[in-house]
């Protein structure tokens, strides 16, 4: 049997909350590992945030990247995974995705909403299998390949002129006669020769081997059924709440958002929680930033605790001092 890899801290989402966690753990020497969908979360959907302190104007895309960037920089590892169930006692958690295991001592959860999924047979086989949840995350990957998008709104839209200029061939996959966006950047997309739009239609089934081969797709008004043949499929249908999988690990409240103290501690000794996902009323980007420091000092201090060391007040360590 293939061992757990093992690390101080899993942080499980890698938007604002997480990635600032990461900065923050991975500084004060504690082995991180953080698990997403995506990176970047809800904020890659804006183009263009005003209230972030330091910046006058920035996309939500650069700014995560940045983030991510820089908790790289103090070697936290971030791998594109989803978390399906977290389970365990007090310091020896154990964290399963559809590939993989992971056990560490302390979790902070911070993966405020997820990334809707297909709901179909193949999508968690495939899951970080030429599936992605994230084309700007993975769109590099298909170079010069054929590749599906699904979705009818406007990140659909930004998904598919993107991809249209990495791909050979993207088909853009909508349950309505025509998908909603931005006039200009909906024209600019129409007028691109190598995209398909396939509309009236909704991915019924993933297939493949190790990896993503085709798909089969159903057209909702004439009831008929057609394979593609593609090496990736990117899923970009909106985010949603998803807590379901923790609601035995750490108390909720009647919305379903992870209930927390002034330090993000959860009802769970070593479980911890920050951003979107948490009971805080206020969903802002620099909000959910705080609440990642805040949370990643705590599981600081708790570990410097289970080691029966002092603990800290602050984070005044400099990046020399490691």
């Amino acid at each position: 049997m293939q061992k757990d890899d093992v690390y101080d801290v899993i942080i499980v989402g890698a938007a604002a909350a997480g990635l600032t966690a990461a900065i923050y753990t991975a500084r004060q020497g504690m082995s991180t590992l953080v698990i997403g969908k995506d990176v970047g979360g809800q904020a890659l959907l804006t183009n263009d945030i005003q209230n972030y302190p330091g910046y006058d104007n920035i996309d939500g895309f650069t700014l995560t990247s940045k983030f991510e960037k820089q908790a790289k920089s103090f070697n936290a590892e971030i791998i594109y995974d989803e978390v399906q169930k977290i389970h365990g006692e007090d310091g020896n958690f154990k964290v399963e995705t559809p590939s993989k295991q992971f056990r560490s001592q302390i979790i902070i959860l911070a993966f405020g909403k997820t990334p809707r999924d297909l709901g179909v047979p193949g999508e968690d086989r495939f899951k970080g299998r030429g599936l992605s949840y994230c084309a700007t995350c993975d769109g590099p990957l298909y170079r010069g390949k054929t590749v599906a998008i699904v979705g009818s709104a406007e990140y659909a839209v930004d998904a598919a002129v993107m991809l249209s200029d990495i791909a050979e061939k993207v088909y853009q996959i909508s349950n309505r006669d025509r998908i909603v966006g931005d006039g200009d950047m909906l024209t600019n997309l129409e007028s691109r020769k190598n995209v398909v739009f396939v509309s009236n239609s909704n991915v019924s089934e993933i297939m493949g081997d190790q990896t993503v081969e085709s798909i089969k797709v159903l057209n909702v008004k004439s009831g008929s059924e057609e394979e593609y043949n593609v090496d990736g499929i990117f899923v970009e249908l909106g985010y949603v709440a998803m807590t379901d999988f923790v609601k035995d690990l750490v108390n909720l409240n009647e919305r379903k958002d992870v209930i927390v103290d002034k330090e993000c501690r959860t009802s769970r000794k070593g479980v911890f929680a920050a951003g979107d996902v948490t009971d805080m009323p206020f969903k802002q980007l620099v909000i959910s930033a705080g609440q990642g420091s805040t949370a990643a000092l705590s599981a600081y201090n708790y570990l410097q605790r289970l080691k029966g060391k002092s603990i800290i007040r602050g984070d005044w360590k400099s990046k020399k001092s490691k």
